[in-house]
């Protein structure tokens, strides 16, 4: 249902993204040219040894993965070309199934800029305005939330919007009752906050405004939230191995990796096969929403990022509007974009997204400068997340960074 953001590793913005598009050519600008004559590869062309099969990025997660610390998928791809990809544990234990690069893994809260897209396509068709307030499109909320708070801030943390706690431990049954839930509990919301004016992203019912965000995109489009994702986001992205899957079909499409809850005694259950395990268990919301639990493979997030930059999913101003920084972030050159963090690390943007929930952690990052996008996907809570990040950062980029509060 609702998922705890990933944060703490520096992304970036989409302001580079040309740089990546026009170098996409040199890929084969040398091919007839004798050896001796080809020039030396510009720090874009460049492949680093570390990022490499056998390099010092490959060798920490299987480290990792050795020590039963990692369980999931890890790819590195340069302008389209997988450089590394990895696969480690199992999908579904029971079953005997092992994960490999085209299984599907529960995103968390990285499954939210889907959202962001979804809502800036119909900006540039024209449908919806970033300037409009949330009574233009629906009703029933609060008089204060109705006229002051605009789509654009449902897609900050500077909504000052708050609801109730979501009720962690119900368990749903059906898209209905999901998307009922989600009508009632953001009518709910209160503004605690001028809109714009405070960072409301790590309070219980901050997720009330991602969710009030989909409502629009169904009142202007006549669908549910999933049906219009699955069709002009995740459809002309050719991402065909991810989705809002439901609870059912986990249980019985084996491309579609369980989630295994970390126990007190070091042990780990499948979330999905014990709905009364854990407290925040992803099982029992049936089917994600705007704030998380959406489903990827490693390869269709790298066909969601060339999507962005190549003009397919959003023309090239919205999706410089996507990752545009909004205000600042959390850390030296970082700042918010819609939904995710931005970052400039080691002379070039990173912009990227990761989530973590009950039996799941996952990132995607772009490092649009340089045409490398990575990807982690693992089926375990309590993996050092940050640290592969961290690590996956040096390895492209050249820099070593301390993780926060780090020396």
């Amino acid at each position: 249902m609702y998922s705890d953001s990933a944060r703490g590793v520096d992304r970036r913005r989409l302001l580079g993204w040309g740089g990546l598009v026009a170098a996409a050519p040199l890929l084969g600008a040398g091919l007839g040219r004798a050896a001796s004559a080809a020039p030396e590869p510009s720090w874009r062309d460049r492949i680093p040894p570390d990022t490499q099969p056998g390099g010092a990025y490959d060798r920490y997660v299987a480290e990792l993965a050795a020590a039963d610390k990692f369980s999931g998928v890890v790819l590195l791809s340069h302008r389209g070309r997988t450089v590394l990809s990895r696969s480690y544990g199992m999908a579904d234990e029971a079953k005997g199934i092992r994960n490999h690069e085209d299984v599907a893994v529960n995103l968390s809260s990285a499954s939210q800029p889907f959202l962001s897209v979804a809502v800036l396509q119909l900006v540039q068709q024209g449908e919806v305005s970033l300037s409009d307030v949330v009574g233009t499109y629906l009703s029933g909320f609060a008089r204060e939330i109705a006229e002051q708070v605009t789509v654009h801030h449902l897609l900050t943390p500077l909504s000052g919007l708050d609801a109730p706690m979501p009720d962690w431990r119900r368990v749903f049954h059906s898209k209905a009752e999901v998307h009922e839930y989600h009508e009632q509990w953001t009518r709910q919301a209160e503004l605690v906050a001028v809109p714009g004016s405070g960072d409301n992203s790590h309070r219980p019912g901050g997720g009330a405004a991602l969710a009030i965000a989909a409502q629009i995109v169904e009142a202007v489009t006549g669908t549910t939230f999933w049906d219009y994702v699955h069709e002009h986001v995740f459809g002309r992205c050719g991402m065909t191995g991810s989705a809002f899957y439901t609870r059912e079909q986990w249980l019985t499409d084996e491309h579609i990796a369980h989630s295994y809850l970390l126990q007190p005694d070091g042990t780990r259950v499948d979330a999905v096969h014990n709905l009364d395990a854990g407290e925040r268990n992803p099982g029992r919301g049936f089917i994600g929403h705007a704030s998380g639990d959406g489903f990827a493979t490693a390869p269709d997030l790298v066909r969601f990022a060339n999507a962005l930059y190549d003009g397919t999913v959003l023309d090239r101003p919205y999706a410089d509007l996507l990752a545009g920084p909004k205000l600042p972030g959390h850390g030296p050159s970082s700042y918010e974009a819609y939904t995710m963090p931005v970052s400039i690390i080691g002379g070039q943007w990173v912009i990227g997204r990761g989530g973590g929930t009950g039996g799941s952690s996952a990132n995607w990052t772009i490092y649009p400068d340089t045409g490398w996008v990575g990807v982690v996907l693992s089926n375990y809570d309590e993996v050092p997340m940050q640290e592969i990040c961290l690590q996956e950062i040096k390895a492209i980029t050249g820099v070593a960074l301390d993780p926060p509060g780090g020396g």
